[in-house]
């Protein structure tokens, strides 16, 4: 009996070099959402409007200060302005 993975390799003998780029990147996936499911697993629970602290300081996005790329800055902007609310303490 044949195993998953010499199945795969043996599939892969007469595979277009295109299909093989797309299911390498579907493998890579696949295990980046796996990996991602059990770190939020093993997370400790966020309670509801609580906020997640992750070790960044305001000045850590400084960094990304006029990076902006495209042509709908102000959009976004007003964007922001009409969406955003009032902040409660």
């Amino acid at each position: 009996m044949t195993t998953i993975k010499e199945q795969l390799i043996a599939a892969m003998e007469n595979t277009p070099e295109p299909i093989l780029e797309q299911t390498l990147d579907y493998l890579e996936y696949l295990k980046t959402k796996i990996n991602a499911s059990a770190i939020k697993s093993s997370s400790v629970p966020v309670k509801h409007g609580e906020p997640i602290l992750r070790g960044s300081k305001a000045k850590d996005l400084l960094k990304f200060a006029g990076t902006w790329q495209g042509d709908d800055f102000e959009k976004c902007l007003q964007l922001v302005y009409y969406t955003r609310t009032e902040a409660e303490f």
